[in-house]
Order: structure tokens, then C-alpha cells, then sequence
């Protein structure tokens, strides 16, 4: 059986990677599992420069889910050359980088600096960042400036892209088939759901920043028909990513039109999650005669 895909120039060994901001930089879940057998290794999102994040507490545990607003700290690309690169650069399997900036000019440079690092994966762009430019609003719901973003980047590397959808869209396909014009390599779909939580006992936020972001289970169902219209409107492949806990899970999002999947709440109860998954997709193919993992992919029949 095949499990291997191909997203733009890049080679994964199976379809399943991690979110974004969900397995740190890789080096903190190397003594939990080996990270190895993953298809990919997706790093938390990196700016120019250092971000020290969103005051505690930055989490909430909600029914089914989880809210986070971590304010997207890192170290910025020195700090990260500097600190997690030597570990990343000598894994078997490729590191996608997220990345993001405020502004169209420092996505480019961003994806500059890692278009001459050398052996980098691919990058994932983390559009759901308010553009301080245009009035703070979201590069990712916006087609121009989606589109803007995209270009730059593209201009700026010859790593494969990987456009990381915003799910607070009226229509994702218009959005999706605006990135793939601008040379989005690929999609990732979806980032969390806007949320929030309250503590009745102290009447306060359960979150410092008052409003975070949704994830884990609770939005998988939302995030496979962000998925399935995607998958509609572009030719370039999908990462589908949202409360997957399972290989089910992760099926149901290749069905609908995913090429690979990305764990992501689930590495915070139980890291094997990912290894589980890949495990489980190989039993599915056995079971089911499949001979390429490619053939799952879109073969949702929704019938008449």
C-alpha cells in the first residue's frame, strides 16, 4: 500500500502531520513519540521578530474543545534558527514552518529569510493576522489582500506554500481560489473558531485576552464542510485539519476532499494521536482493498 503524497515539491511519507501551535517546535514531543513517523512536522507560527504573547491564563478546556489565545509568541526567525533548527534539520521527515507578519512586507521577508535557510519543507502561511495597514483587518478574509500576501510570498521563495485558511468566511471557496491564483501550492483548512468563555463563580473571563480560539472536536463537523467546498472550488491540495481524534476522524476529512490531515487539539491529552491515525488509515486501506491512500482522497458521494 501507498501512503505517500506530494504537495507541491513536497514529499510526505503518509498524510498526516500536526497543527500549527499544537506540537511546539517538534524537539518538545520528540520524547513522547517518534516524530519520524510522521508525514511532516509543522512548527508553531514564527514572525520576523520575538512575540512574547497573550498574558495567563492563555487556555480553557470547554465542552468538547478547547480555547486558546497564546498571541502567537515565538522567537522570531533568529531566535528559531538559533534555538530549534539543528534538531528539526536532522529529522527523516520534512518541517513545514508556519509563518506571519502584520504586514504584506514582512510575510515576504519572513519567507525570504527561510527560502535561504536550506532545507526547509514547505511554509505554511498563517493569514488569520490582523494587517495593521489596512486598518487591522484579517489578510484571510479579505480576497485582495489574500491575494496580495500569497503573491509576495510566492515572489519571495521557491518552497512550496501552503495557505492556512481563515474559517470565518462567508464563502471559502471564493477565498480558497484566490489564494491558489496568487500560487498558493496548497490549502490548509481550517484555523480555529473565534470564542469565548466565562467564569460564573468570578463573573471574569476564563481567558486573560477575553476572546481565543475554538479547537479540538467541537468543530470538526464545520471544519470537513470547510474542507468539502475547498476541495470544490480549487485543483491544488488540502490539508484538512479540525478536532480530528481518530483515524476516522482523519478519513472523513480525505473523503471530503483532503489530500493529508493535521492533529492538532489531540496532542495536548494524547501525543501517540497522530501515530495512531496513520496506523488506523493503513488498517482502513487493508480492510477496504485500497492500494493508494490518493484513492480516499474526494471520494465522498453526497448523491442527489
Amino acid at each position: 500500500m501507498n501512503l505517500s503524497i506530494q504537495i507541491g515539491k513536497l514529499r510526505m511519507q503518509n498524510p498526516v502531520t500536526v497543527a500549527s501551535g499544537t506540537f511546539g517546535y517538534g524537539a518538545e514531543y520528540a520524547r513522547l513519540i517518534d516524530v519520524n513517523q510522521l508525514g511532516a512536522v509543522t512548527v508553531k507560527g514564527i514572525r520576523l521578530n520575538p512575540v512574547p504573547g497573550n498574558p495567563t491564563p492563555r487556555t480553557a478546556e470547554v465542552t468538547s474543545g478547547m480555547l486558546n489565545a497564546i498571541g502567537l509568541q515565538g522567537p522570531g526567525v533568529d531566535g528559531f534558527i538559533k534555538k530549534y533548527w539543528p534538531f528539526l534539520r536532522e529529522l527523516k521527515v520534512p518541517t513545514i514552518i508556519n509563518i506571519w507578519g502584520t504586514t504584506v512586507e514582512e510575510y515576504a521577508e519572513v519567507a525570504r529569510r527561510f527560502d535561504a535557510l536550506g532545507g526547509v519543507g514547505a511554509l505554511e502561511l498563517n493569514v488569520s493576522c490582523p494587517n495593521i495597514k489596512e486598518g487591522g483587518a484579517q489578510f484571510g478574509t479579505d480576497c485582495k489582500l489574500l491575494s496580495q500576501v500569497v503573491a509576495a510570498c510566492r515572489q519571495a521563495t521557491t518552497l512550496t506554500l501552503i495557505t492556512k485558511m481563515s474559517p470565518n468566511v462567508p464563502n471559502i471557496g471564493q477565498l480558497a481560489k484566490a489564494a491558489e491564483e496568487a500560487g498558493s501550492d496548497a490549502l490548509a483548512v481550517t484555523n480555529s473558531f473565534p470564542a469565548m468563555a466565562i467564569d460564573i463563580h468570578t463573573r471574569k473571563p476564563k481567558l486573560a485576552n477575553i476572546t481565543g480560539g475554538l479547537t479540538g472536536p467541537a468543530i470538526k463537523p464545520i471544519a470537513i464542510k470547510l474542507v468539502w467546498e475547498a476541495s470544490k472550488a480549487v485543483k491544488i491540495p488540502i490539508i484538512g485539519m479540525g478536532g480530528i481524534q481518530n483515524p476516522d476522524d482523519a478519513i472523513e476529512f480525505l473523503m471530503a476532499g483532503a489530500t493529508a490531515v493535521a492533529v492538532g487539539t489531540a496532542n495536548f491529552y494524547e501525543p501517540q494521536t497522530s501515530l495512531h491515525v496513520i496506523a488506523g488509515i493503513r488498517d482502513f486501506m487493508k480492510r477496504k482493498n485500497i492500494s493508494d491512500v490518493r484513492e480516499i482522497t474526494g471520494s465522498f458521494q453526497p448523491g442527489k
